[in-house]
């Protein structure tokens, strides 16, 4: 029985141990280390405690909210845990920070300027092209209206020479009935004559 109780209490001890360093594990917010060229991080709060390696400066840290004898403590990009003067912690990013954020939106906006000249001159080309087109339809369309314009000029000219030929076959026609009806008349009254006197 006594062991029962003895490994029931180191149980919950357990439980209680995990449940509180999850508890006690803060959440960490972002943080800066000041454009100094690089600084040093110690063991503990205070220039006492042994230095456990530099960080450079603007590079972004972890903040754990712990502040003791002006000091703060942080945990770098290589996940050590270590102490640094207030002084040199910032909520804002460094100078370094800003101009590597700068340089990444200037990169971007030059990939994105190469590509909007790529566009205007693919524009360009289909213009060209287009006017290109518009001009060939043009000359097009000239040369067409020339050959119409010779076409009517060539049925009207064939409209007078039918109108001709006609006034003219009409004439002939109009004068060899002229030159029957006078002839004829002549000629069936000799006739006439000639057998009337047979008789």
């Amino acid at each position: 029985m006594g062991k029962f109780i003895k490994l029931a209490s180191a149980a919950l001890f357990a439980v209680s141990l995990t449940s509180f360093a999850q508890q006690a594990t803060p959440e960490l917010e972002d943080g800066f280390i000041s454009d100094e060229l690089f600084i040093y991080m110690h063991s503990g709060a205070g220039n006492n405690y042994r230095i456990v390696g530099s960080i450079n400066a603007g590079s972004q840290v972890k903040l754990t909210g712990e502040k003791l004898n002006g000091y703060t403590q942080i945990v770098d990009d290589k996940d050590r845990t270590a102490w640094v003067e207030d002084r040199y912690v910032s909520n804002k990013p460094g100078l370094r920070h800003v101009v590597a954020e700068l340089n990444g939106q200037l990169a971007s906006t030059g990939e994105q300027e190469a590509q909007f000249r790529t566009q205007i001159a693919e524009s360009k080309k289909l213009l060209t092209a287009a006017q290109s087109q518009n001009t060939e339809l043009t000359n097009k369309i000239t040369s067409l209206e020339s050959e119409l314009a010779s076409a009517q000029a060539k049925l009207e000219t064939q409209d007078m020479d039918v109108m001709k030929e006609w006034f003219f076959n009409g004439g002939i026609v109009a004068g060899l009935g002229l030159l029957a009806g006078l002839f004829l008349p002549q000629l069936f009254g000799r006739r006439k004559s000639s057998m009337d006197s047979w008789k």
